[in-house]
């Protein structure tokens, strides 16, 4: 009779190990989720039809977005095809990042020791921003010697509640992404662009302390030069472009930032920057103009935009391209000549080097995944005009 009971009991304390095993593996599952992907093509792929293969199954037919492309390996791509699908697998299986542009740390503040002789960590969540930002003045000279009392920060309509810190950002390490646009609109002054990102790369990288990547788009985005400080090999990433197709701007856009800068590993703060050479003519993505903004923001990417259009002012390009500008931070050039294109790229290699940066807490933060706004007021004197990113996406809880 005792041995049944000791087998009952055996059986008993199996199966409630292998419960709270199973119960452990579906919470591991649980946190991981992909990354966000854009809603138009969400829509795009609920209008497949219904003979789709299973959902345990992967797609073979479908044309992927940049969103189910995972960020290329440290080798160059042999050509800009679209990701396999056992690629697209393993992205599906990456944690979903929190916001860049809006960190949260948590950090031990005091412990308790409970009845069992245990110790229980008791923790608190501080929420910071950190904006990167400019200040010109009335004729467009960047003013760098303003401190922090100059400065008046509102978040959400609201002042901020402490500002944490401030400084000088003139040798952060960079990390830059060359976007070029290699599509049929820009073949006959490709040479003369390609020519002007060398030198802008040869005179901004410095070896061993910044970074840059270049990728190629038309109806895809290729990287023909992935991170590295080498400028030699960044001229050859530049030089194996070749103008190909249509043009999907806004994809290439959401992949760098999706794919490249936000998955990047550093030790230490950096500077993220993209410059985008293009005509601003998108007449191939997946994403719309507003999903790549997102993404750049979600990134915290700076966007700088150079337009090749040399047809005349007022075209619908340039206004695409001085809206991506605007709303991450960053600037948009129009040179009105082909030679005007290395002077642009001269002045946003000034501008990563006279800039400030802040941090600060905001008042009556909600980790609610929202959009908040925020803007950066001078004060003191007139004439200044403060240019940085509109805003960012509070961490969901």
């Amino acid at each position: 009779m005792k041995s049944r009971a000791a087998i009952l009991f055996f059986g008993v304390l199996s199966l409630g190990s292998f419960g709270l095993f199973m119960v452990g593996a579906q919470a591991q599952d649980a946190g991981q989720a992909e990354l966000p992907s854009a809603p138009s093509a969400s829509q795009q792929q609920s209008q497949a039809p219904a003979t789709a293969a299973p959902a345990t199954q992967q797609p073979a037919a479908a044309q992927p977005s940049p969103r189910e492309t995972p960020g290329p390996s440290d080798t160059k791509p042999d050509a800009a095809t679209p990701k396999q699908a056992d690629d697209d697998a393993g992205n599906n299986q990456r944690p979903k990042p929190g916001p860049a542009s809006a960190p949260t740390s948590t950090s031990p503040v005091g412990t308790i020791l409970s009845d069992d002789e245990s110790l229980t960590t008791i923790r608190s969540t501080v929420n910071e921003v950190n904006v990167v930002f400019t200040v010109t003045d009335r004729h467009g000279r960047y003013v760098k010697d303003l401190k922090k009392d100059n400065f008046k920060v509102v978040d959400d309509n609201k002042p901020a509640s402490d500002i944490r810190s401030f400084h000088a950002e003139t040798n952060l390490p960079l990390e830059v992404g060359l976007l070029v646009d290699a599509s049929n609109s820009v073949r006959d002054r490709f040479k003369f662009e390609q020519q002007a990102a060398i030198e802008f790369l040869n005179q901004s990288i410095r070896p061993k302390y910044d970074e840059a990547f270049i990728v190629g788009f038309d109806v895809t985005p290729e990287v023909t030069q992935d991170f590295t400080d080498n400028t030699e090999m960044l001229a050859v990433g530049v030089r194996d472009l070749r103008p190909g197709g249509g043009t999907a701007m806004y994809d290439a856009l959401y992949f760098a930032c999706r794919d490249k800068l936000m998955k990047a590993q550093h030790k230490g703060p950096v500077r993220r920057a993209i410059i985008l050479l293009s005509d601003g003519d998108d007449n191939q993505s997946h994403v719309t103009r507003e999903e790549a903004i997102d993404m750049a923001q979600r990134a915290d990417v700076i966007v700088y935009t150079i337009s090749t259009n040399l047809s005349g002012a007022g075209h619908h390009g340039d206004k695409v391209l001085e809206r991506i500008a605007d709303a991450t931070g960053g600037r948009a050039y129009v040179p009105f000549q082909i030679t005007e294109v290395a002077n642009a790229f001269a002045a946003i290699q000034e501008e990563l080097r006279s800039q400030y940066a802040i941090s600060y807490k905001p008042a009556d933060f909600i980790s609610d995944g929202r959009y908040r706004s925020v803007e950066i007021l001078a004060m003191g004197q007139k004439g200044l005009r403060v240019r940085s990113r509109r805003g960012y996406y509070a961490p969901s809880q």
